[in-house]
């Protein structure tokens, strides 16, 4: 099966090729070449590991660099083995929408704020024009997307990327479309090649695409020699009338999706130097398919977030002090629903932020396993 063709038109909801998580899909090859996809995108960083390994343990030396490539490898083939996960979410069957009416400009403000550290440290600018849209879909799958959209094409863009929000006329439909080149005009000049790069066709790329297909949504994709384009139009946006959805199918409020894993992807940076809270706050969140990363110090947490924010921040109550709240303040000005949990050290208290004024979220230890994901799921929905 060629996978390069995957994708390079345009895909309806009805679709055969759009099997949303159904468990009914009748083109096995398409998940066997999956399969085989991941294990040979999740070898090559781990080869690499390996080899970096095997060199320290003859020399017992590595140096600041060869450490950093070290950590970007073993991290790629982490991200691999999410997105497998995340795309056997969608085979399994299990997964249940619960569909709201969001505010598809706010979502994607939202996501291109939390992301600003990391476009800017890779040399990337991006240029929204963002209509508001109205549309009616699962909260936490379009959280999802719009990552999972960011991630594939900060991948692959070598200057800029445009979005863009706009209702289509006839039928109104809320269209998002994200353009990037993926070649600079000197590499063209000098005839470095005329077809689309086949790394395009990444797994991020594949998990964009089921996303959006489970969703329901159509996906139009061209790819130029040096200019890709990416369509999502949403055929349930909301108007005074809404053709095909009952008043029952959609949720006005914002309580957590009904997904089976609604975090799935998420990226939690910890702070704890105590081995045993370590322990128990990832067996607390095991199930929950999340980015775990842990740091010892509020200091090594700084650094951790210059390139990048995660999607929220668990911290151990015993430095939660003075460099803590710069910290939260610096970040709550470029994030201002930004996520931070405390762990408490003795006691099963389960505080949410906003009661009492409180700012942040506390969580005692003794109730670790049943109200941190709670915590999570509810502060995070907050933001969508």
């Amino acid at each position: 099966m060629d996978m390069t063709d995957i994708g390079r038109n345009r895909i309806l909801p009805g679709d055969p090729r759009n099997t949303p998580g159904d468990g009914s899909d009748d083109r096995p090859d398409r998940w066997h070449a999956l399969v085989a996809e991941i294990g040979a995108e999740i070898a090559a960083p781990l080869s690499a590991a390996l080899e970096r390994i095997n060199a320290l343990t003859s020399t017992g030396k590595i140096d600041r660099q060869s450490l950093r490539a070290l950590r970007a490898e073993v991290e790629a083939a982490r991200q691999i083995g999410m997105i497998g996960q995340q795309l056997t979410r969608f085979a399994s069957g299990r997964l249940r929408q619960s569909h709201e009416r969001l505010q598809l400009n706010d979502v994607l403000n939202g996501v291109l704020a939390h992301r600003a550290r990391e476009t800017q440290a890779r040399g990337i600018h991006l240029k929204p024009s963002l209509k508001p849209a109205e549309v009616i879909v699962d909260a936490s799958l379009l959280f999802s997307l719009l990552n999972s959209m960011l991630d594939w094409a900060l991948a692959h863009a070598r200057s800029h990327i445009d979005l863009a929000i706009d209702i289509k006329p006839l039928p109104a439909h809320a269209r998002l479309s994200c353009r990037f080149a993926t070649r600079l005009s000197d590499e063209l000049d000098s005839g470095d090649g005329e077809r689309a790069p086949r790394s395009l066709d990444s797994l991020t790329w594949r998990l964009v695409e089921q996303t959006a297909w489970t969703m329901g949504l159509v996906v139009d994709r061209s790819d130029a020699s040096s200019l890709t384009t990416l369509t999502l139009e949403f055929p349930r946006t909301a108007s005074n009338v809404i053709e095909g959805v009952s008043t029952i199918e959609i949720d006005d409020g914002f309580a957590p999706s009904g997904n089976s894993q609604p975090l799935a992807g998420n990226h939690v940076l910890v702070i704890a130097s105590q081995r045993d809270l370590r322990t128990q706050i990832r067996d607390a969140l095991r199930n929950m398919s999340l980015i775990i990363d842990f740091v010892n110090s509020v200091d090594e947490a700084a650094g951790f977030c210059r390139e990048g924010l995660p999607h929220a921040i668990i911290i151990e109550s015993s430095q939660s002090g003075e460099p803590f709240a710069q910290l939260r303040a610096e970040i709550a000005a470029e994030v201002p629903d930004f996520v931070f949990i405390e762990i408490i050290e003795h006691g099963s208290a389960f505080e949410m932020s906003g009661f009492s004024g409180a700012t942040v979220s506390r969580v005692g230890r003794d109730a670790l396993a049943s109200s941190l994901p709670s915590a999570l799921i509810f502060e995070l929905s907050k933001g969508l």
